[in-house]
């Protein structure tokens, strides 16, 4: 028998196609080892609170194909950061955390989430807490795997789109400017911009500048080409800002990260004030990127995260993550895969965006 006999699970940050196939599958592989399943209601946030319904095969059937999280999310955050030191505090929602894992008698917790969600998992382990973190987030900027649940389901997503506005663009002449997520790494914007066709592809890796951006968009018009198709990440950072992305002032998340956006409708502005023959129009998919069924790629992959971070919990292996590397799926060290956040967009895809792009 196990020493494990209650799993915890929960899911925390932005929601990604997929999560409900990673609950299911926790489930459906807990069951026959003889492991009840409990699911705390958004994130942290349900620990903190004691807000928690019981997991059966009843509860996760059906929802295979379903996005979002039927546990619903939150970015709640149990411990505060230094703005000093970068070090982060305990807050008393710890001790809370604690003792509900105490009296429900869970006995092992798996976090689904991003960075900011397994970074909690893994400083919680200094207290005791037995955590296995599945890495889900479609900025596919988690250190320790190729790949996060629901990324490629967002690529899915941003390459219909390019496929669809390139008629518009080309019908009326204009510039077409999409606004993609990806705060740190243009994961989103170099692959959906390289699926899509996309003309130019702007990403938090590269500072660009209005004047490259101009000179890409004239080669074009020099070529015959009256259209063009510009995708940018959230993240992307312009010269002309001090290479810093756009932000919404004084708006920060309960992990301290600024609230990003607009860098779409900069770009058109500052366009339009370059007197190229094309006028500018700004498309931001946003939430759309999040939203809907996952890709079977993605569902493959939850389900496969899912039934190994259960088998990790059995194995008393704790303070891990469960990574996807080529076509296999292992055992991470949390702390390894925190460091390598975030994970940059490797070089030879922004080479390949620059190579079969505009010059």
């Amino acid at each position: 028998m196990p020493s494990v006999k209650r799993i915890g699970v929960l899911t925390g940050g932005g929601d990604s196609p997929g999560i409900n196939a990673a609950i299911r599958a926790i489930v459906r592989r807990a069951e026959p080892a003889g492991l009840a399943v409990v699911g705390f209601r958004d994130g942290w946030r349900g620990a903190v609170e004691d807000d928690l319904v019981p997991l059966g095969r009843s509860e996760v059937a059906g929802i295979l194909h379903i996005g979002g999280t039927i546990l619903g999310t939150s970015r709640t955050n149990p411990y505060e950061k230094d703005p000093a030191t970068g070090t982060w505090t305990p807050t008393p929602k710890v001790d809370r955390i604690l003792d509900t894992l105490n009296r429900r008698r869970v006995d092992a917790v798996l976090a689904i989430g991003g960075d900011d969600t397994l970074g909690v998992a893994h400083r919680l382990a200094s207290h005791g807490v037995r955590a296995v973190g599945i890495p889900q987030t479609i900025d596919n900027d988690i250190g320790g795997t190729d790949y996060a649940i629901g990324f490629h389901s967002a690529l899915a997503v941003v390459t219909e789109a390019l496929d669809r506005l390139h008629t518009t663009a080309h019908a009326h002449h204009r510039v077409l400017i999409v606004e993609v997520m990806g705060r740190d790494a243009g994961w989103i914007a170099v692959l959906g911009g390289l699926a899509g066709g996309a003309d130019v592809i702007l990403a938090p890796e590269e500072p660009f500048s209005v004047p490259q951006v101009e000179e890409a968009l004239q080669w074009r018009l020099d070529a015959g080409r009256r259209f063009s198709i510009i995708v940018v990440a959230e993240g992307a950072r312009p010269l002309e800002l001090g290479s810093r992305p756009v932000a919404e002032e004084a708006r920060t998340d309960a992990f301290g990260h600024a609230q990003l956006g607009g860098v779409g409708y900069w770009l058109a502005a500052e366009l339009e004030k370059t007197g190229l023959p094309l006028t500018p129009r700004v498309t931001v998919l946003s939430y759309l990127q999040r939203g809907g069924g996952a890709t079977p790629f993605d569902r493959l992959l939850a389900t496969r995260l899912g039934v190994a971070a259960v088998e990790l919990a059995c194995a008393g292996q704790y303070d891990a993550m469960v990574g996807f590397h080529g076509t296999d799926v292992g055992p991470v060290p949390l702390a390894a895969a925190l460091a390598g956040c975030p994970k940059p967009v490797p070089r030879e895809y922004l080479e390949l965006a620059r190579n079969i792009g505009v010059r």
